[in-house]
């Protein structure tokens, strides 16, 4: 007779919560362990002491849980969500204020802000509704032995905790207490300071790369307008807004409340200079992000916010292998943490999760005794390894990338032209199979290394096909013609934007 098998989660965050769910599906006894309180209680301290950079939901992320079997979680989700269409581009000129909307997508595919908080509760909810799922907030795992599948935790609780209060825990009434708990099989969900990880690297050779960009990010709240008819949002709440300045950037995203979640992004350097000299920080805003001081944030509610809240940086990891034996396996920011300028982090992580369950479910090792069981489990996991390690390795650098077009390129003629010519081709030859990268990577399920690839062809063909405009026209005389024409300029840009990709 088959036994029923014992999963644990460490963390509780939208991809943890999403693989517990899963889990649970398939019947597996769940048990979520998370070093924080229950992120539904208003008095849980994010670990970084922020609200965190807000979530933009896409469809990877969606269609993770639309393959999650709980048709109302979705519906729950989507309903606390809010449409962005486009990003919003700030700016300045003659004194005057600019925007400029880009759109993400020709077909008017659009992303979704989604506060984490939210989501959470969300997923955690559903989770609630499981009969096989049990919590245990307050637990930091402290140790694991990956062959005998034992793992220990230290519970925190208050000192003023008394036994008879809460007597089906372990431990109460005391500041800290210890318990060892036995799996069959491990899920590490715990962020980009992963304890599981850290665990998992002293029973397999992984290969670890963790990197810092130079620049540190701190969080800003935009208030809501207050009105006759209540409060509202000071600027449109369906755009990505960003106001980019070279080597820097401030972005806002939406949230339900009629607030948005802001985040300014300097080198290291910069903020070293501002923390220096703090009467600086006003007239660095009013010069590089115009309309932000003191239209949507007052010059003290800034400096009170700078100064407050934390100057946290951006880091980027990947590691290989993602699991040992048919012990454990990590997901999320534990395998693959990247930075956000892709939109990519929360979205990557959920679908590690559907792609995990897809290869466990393609084995079906549950439905074995034993041996069979773990060797299946075994095979399972070493394939999602295989699979899933180039993917993430591809959006982490996708996400880096991203930052340069973010905070500079979308006011760059060339990238205007080359986004111009992508999209038309997108729009008007479907059946050549031509998409955007963005397009690609927030409107697909295409594997993310697939991207690149597609990407680097039509850049490719793109190069030979303006190569060869220009040596006919080079040859026939018409360079001259055209020096003294505008479309010389366009001519000059599109050779400009291909330059980089002569090499590729």
């Amino acid at each position: 007779m088959v036994s029923q098998k014992k999963t644990i989660v460490v963390g509780a965050g939208p991809v943890g919560s999403l693989a517990a769910l899963y889990a649970a599906n398939r019947g597996d006894d769940v048990e979520v362990y998370e070093l924080r309180g229950d992120p539904r209680d208003p008095s849980t301290v994010p670990l970084n002491f922020t609200k965190s950079i807000n979530l933009a939901l896409s469809e990877r992320g969606i269609n993770a849980m639309r393959n999650a079997a709980h048709p109302g979680l979705l519906d729950a989700v989507l309903a606390e969500t809010i449409p962005m269409h486009s990003r919003m581009i700030h700016g300045q000129e003659g004194g005057q204020l600019l925007e400029e909307a880009q759109a993400y997508d020709v077909h008017g595919r659009l992303l979704r802000a989604v506060d984490r908080a939210g989501l959470s509760k969300c997923l955690l909810d559903e989770l609630d509704r499981m009969p096989n799922i049990k919590f245990f907030f307050n637990h930091k795992l402290v140790g694991a032995d990956f062959r005998r599948k034992l793992a220990w935790f230290e519970r925190k609780i208050p000192k003023s905790q008394d036994l008879l209060s809460n007597p089906s825990q372990p431990g109460s009434g005391t500041e800290k207490n210890e318990l060892e708990v036995s799996f069959d099989f491990m899920i590490g969900a715990d962020g980009a300071h992963s304890a599981v990880r850290y665990h998992l690297m002293k029973y397999t050779r992984m290969s670890y790369q963790q990197e810092y960009i130079d620049a540190l990010w701190c969080e800003f709240q935009i208030s809501p307008a207050k009105t006759t008819n209540g409060d509202d949002f000071k600027i449109s709440p369906n755009h990505f807004h960003i106001w980019p300045g070279g080597d820097f950037m401030f972005i806002a995203i939406p949230s339900l409340d009629k607030t948005f979640t802001s985040t300014l992004f300097l080198p290291q350097a910069k903020f070293d200079e501002l923390d220096g000299t703090p009467d600086v920080l006003v007239p660095f805003f009013k010069a590089n992000f115009p309309g932000v001081v003191p239209d949507l944030i007052s010059e003290i509610e800034l400096q009170n916010q700078y100064q407050n809240n934390p100057h946290l940086p951006l880091i980027s990891i990947k590691c290989n292998p993602y699991h040992f034996g048919s012990s454990v396996v990590i997901l999320g920011d534990a395998a693959h943490a990247m930075v956000p300028f892709y939109g990519q982090g929360m979205n990557a992580g959920m679908e590690d999760v559907r792609i995990l369950f897809e290869h466990l479910d393609k084995y079906n090792p549950s439905t074995q005794p034993g041996q069979i069981r773990d060797h299946l489990l075994t095979k399972a996991l070493e394939e999602y390894t295989e699979t899933r390690r180039p993917d993430a390795a591809a959006i982490n650098d996708m996400a880096i990338r991203n930052y340069q077009e973010m905070r500079s390129d979308v006011r760059s003629p060339t990238y205007k032209l080359r986004k111009a010519i992508e999209e038309f081709l997108y729009a008007r030859f479907p059946t050549l199979g031509w998409a955007t990268q963005y397009s690609r990577v927030s409107f697909s399920n295409e594997r993310y290394s697939e991207v690149v690839k597609k990407s680097q062809r039509q850049k490719k063909i793109l190069l030979t096909l303006f190569g060869t405009i220009l040596v006919s026209g080079l040859s026939g005389g018409v360079w001259w013609a055209l020096s003294a024409h505008p479309a010389a300029r366009i001519v000059r840009l599109i050779t400009g934007w291909l330059r980089p990709f002569r090499r590729t």
